[in-house]
């Protein structure tokens, strides 16, 4: 096992009817600025339940709304100018991982002056970290179980057509409520999403390399199995509490640095679906199904004994050569991400060789020359990749 540094201070209060604690967890003091997506928070009457809760102690209470799926560094900028001008000592994102990775950006850019009038380098650090001395205090309402980003300290901003990571300890919520019931108005396609989101952040812990990771490997082993086992039925039956509890804890779970402490980890999937996504303007759940069946049919030599176990402890397949096992694991994940309504080709996402060059090209611009576990998936690599999974 690697040495590792693991740290995650977020609170989570987790349940059904757990808003009522927001009065309790943010400051009584604080001027508070609620981030909010598309409008659905409004329209279900949550917006208004987090208000009521915040007005029991006379906070100041604002509001930002309008953050758009891969939120916006222009709209999110707009956010930032309120906060300044209102004196906001408290942000409150409700909604799913883009308002949250919104309002990280939101938190890092308005309480430093050293980013004022420059704001655009908070997105020119990546996976390093922002170099930021504060950031203004955030806690989450989750309203869709997918990016984890509730517990961890990181967040995906776009900027154009790019998809850029910010990464700082300093915007760990100091709490995430999560009640299941809060999500069950999702449509059928963002739950879908979510599931193959969630799947995929184990994965790419997860089927590496063996470093003798055993705990990690078994708690990852058990989100994937707790997927499998409820992913169909949270998604056709919203009111099955159970199956959405566990589907919103196994989200959670999948990114907060627990899983991936002490292990290789890959991302290439995620590196390309980004990339398929401003392209394209793909949904993320959606490219990491049709890249992730293509990436193992390729890297199935350096994944070989992650896959085999992976095939074992995970579907049970025992029988069969090396190659056949590994085969059957992955015609068994696509038949998973099929029964959910998702797609695991390409060619489905109107994606074709054609537009595979201006994909390469957009890695080589952000620098994904070096990607996997290894660091050896250069762009030819990348580029089979996309042949494989047309």
């Amino acid at each position: 096992m690697f040495n590792f540094n693991f740290h995650n201070p977020t609170r989570i209060v987790f349940g059904k009817d757990q808003l009522r604690e927001l009065d309790t967890l943010v400051p009584a003091d604080a001027r508070v600025l609620i981030t909010f997506g598309g409008g659905s928070a409004r329209r279900t009457g949550l917006l208004d339940r987090v208000k009521a809760e915040l007005d029991r102690s006379g906070r100041t209470v604002l509001e930002f709304g309008g953050i758009e799926p891969n939120p916006q560094f222009a709209t999110l900028m707009k956010a930032v100018e309120i906060v300044r001008a209102e004196k906001v000592d408290f942000l409150l994102a409700v909604g799913g991982g883009s308002v949250m990775d919104g309002t990280k950006f939101i938190s890092l850019a308005s309480a430093n002056d050293e980013f004022k009038g420059r704001e655009e380098a908070v997105l020119s650090y990546g996976f390093a970290g922002v170099p930021a001395q504060a950031a203004v205090p955030l806690g989450t309402v989750v309203t869709l179980p997918a990016t984890g980003s509730e517990m961890n300290m990181g967040a995906v901003i776009s900027k154009g057509e790019d998809k850029l990571v910010v990464m700082s300890p300093l915007v760990f919520p100091t709490f995430s409520i999560l009640d299941p019931e809060l999500t069950c108005t999702l449509p059928e396609n963002q739950v879908a999403n979510g599931i193959v989101d969630t799947f995929v952040h184990v994965v790419e812990q997860y089927v590496t390399f063996p470093v003798e990771g055993r705990l990690q490997d078994r708690f990852a082993e058990g989100i994937l199995q707790t997927l499998i086992e409820v992913g169909r039925r949270t998604k056709d039956d919203p009111q099955d509490y159970d199956a959405r509890a566990n589907l919103v804890w196994s989200a959670t779970m999948a990114l907060n640095g627990l899983i991936g402490s002490g292990v290789p980890q890959d991302w290439a999937v995620h590196m390309i679906g980004h990339e398929l996504t401003a392209l394209h303007g793909v949904d993320h759940g959606r490219s990491l199904a049709a890249v992730l069946p293509g990436m193992w049919r390729v890297r199935r030599g350096q994944k070989r004994e992650k896959l085999l176990q992976y095939a074992e402890r995970v579907w049970g397949i025992r029988e069969g050569s090396d190659d056949e096992r590994i085969d059957a694991a992955i015609a068994r994940t696509e038949d998973f991400f099929h029964s959910l309504g998702v797609s695991t080709r390409l060619s489905d996402l109107g994606i074709t060789e054609e537009h595979f060059d201006a994909v390469i090209a957009s890695l080589e611009k952000h620098g994904m020359t070096a990607l996997s576990e290894h660091g050896d998936l250069n762009l030819e690599v990348s580029l089979q990749v996309l042949e494989a999974s047309r």
